[in-house]
């Protein structure tokens, strides 16, 4: 029964949360370590919870909000989960074409093209044979993210005080802010939030009595609790090999400049590894995203657009910001920023679904569940308010 959250879990290792923990770590060191536990954990929670409502009431969150919103009100929430979807699909396809430079000197455009092909065919492989391969080749995908990324710590081990230290939640200004947000918007993502419960719904479909239910929830605590453990080693382990190795460099605020660092320090089997894993990280996630976008679209407005047609609309973005010669780390960092800001359109609607007994009987939250659930959310909405007004301020 495992599967359907590390087609989840591919979401949260792609390149925007690359540029986020790379230039964290390098920046900062340990210090945001804390952001990347709590965001985990904060993860794992929201994707159980979404998992839960696919599989309690087999529909997904934006069916379920769709059937509960007006006309208008459904297009407008509808528009910002598109936005969502279109920001992530930037970070994955132009993170595929650093890679892609990184691996063969090909010109970023050039690259961000070829991610988008490959990416569409991962998609039509989905189409054409089924979720459950799908779910083997993303997961497959997943593993190779993992080596790719956690390699390197073997030769750059972190400093254990270093690691402790960032275990306290704490700030060094609006920049650590900014990418503490950015960590957030790349970890706990909203288009996954959707998708999750489509992934579970199409699985299992509704379970028919508390029996079936009690046991698909089970398996389903457990697919959650082993993708979110590896992407969250993943994503540590990508902050702590910033912190180890690149930290104090000058050039390495980028994703080629710190990928040239690791090459120079650490050798040039760890530099090809981080560069597989970046490009990896960027194809999968670009088919996951834009497979998100299509649940997106037929659960709030009951319309649907063939998967290569939503492959070019959604590409055409990022090419754009290839094209027009725009830093892609600092383009790949902003639109994790944009993801941030769509999480509470996403988290609020899925705890009181969840929470409704109405709709999940026996299963809906516990009032520690809704406290944790609640918590999260509005900790996230006061982190995005308080970097809107540093930002404002220049503070």
């Amino acid at each position: 029964m495992l599967g359907p959250a590390f087609v989840a879990a591919i979401a949260y290792v792609d390149p925007g949360n690359v540029a986020a923990n790379l230039q964290a770590g390098a920046k900062y060191g340990y210090l945001l370590v804390w952001v990347l536990v709590l965001a985990t954990a904060t993860a794992g929670l929201v994707q159980y919870l979404s998992a839960k409502l696919g599989v309690v009431t087999g529909k997904s969150l934006p069916e379920l909000v769709g059937e509960r919103l007006r006309p208008v009100t459904r297009i407008a929430f509808w528009l910002q989960a598109e936005a969502v979807a279109v920001a992530t699909d930037l970070a994955e396809v132009v993170g595929g074409a650093i890679a892609l430079h990184l691996l063969f000197n090909l010109p970023l455009l050039v690259g961000g093209l070829i991610a988008g092909v490959v990416s569409m065919a991962v998609l039509m492989f989905q189409d054409i044979r089924g979720q459950r391969p799908f779910e083997r080749v993303i997961t497959g995908m997943l593993l190779i993210i993992a080596v790719g990324f956690i390699a390197g710590l073997f030769v750059s081990p972190p400093s254990p005080s270093g690691v402790a230290a960032g275990l306290l939640p704490q700030f060094d200004g609006t920049d650590s802010m900014m990418l503490a947000t950015a960590m957030f918007g790349a970890t706990v993502m909203p288009h996954v939030v959707y998708l999750h419960s489509a992934l579970s719904r199409d699985r299992f479909g509704q379970a028919p009595n508390r029996s079936v239910r009690s046991r698909l929830l089970k398996a389903t605590r457990a697919d959650v609790t082993f993708a979110m453990i590896l992407a969250g080693t993943v994503n540590i382990a990508m902050l702590l090999l910033a912190a180890s190795a690149l930290q104090g460099q000058s050039g390495v605020d980028t994703i080629e400049g710190a990928h040239a660092a690791v090459e120079a320090h650490l050798g040039a089997v760890v530099g090809l590894m981080f560069a597989i894993g970046l490009l990896v990280s960027g194809l999968a996630s670009t088919a996951v995203g834009c497979y998100a976008g299509s649940v997106i679209m037929q659960g709030l407005i009951k319309r649907r657009i063939s998967l290569p047609l939503r492959r070019i609309i959604t590409l055409i973005p990022a090419l754009v910001v290839l094209a027009v010669g725009a830093e892609p780390t600092a383009a790949l960092v902003l639109s994790q920023v944009v993801l941030s800001f769509g999480l509470p359109f996403a988290l609020v609607p899925l705890l009181k679904l969840t929470s409704s007994r109405t709709l999940m009987h026996e299963q809906a939250n516990a009032l520690a569940t809704k406290i944790i659930g609640w918590a999260a959310a509005v900790a996230i909405a006061g982190l995005n308010i308080v970097l809107i007004v540093g930002v404002i301020s220049g503070a």
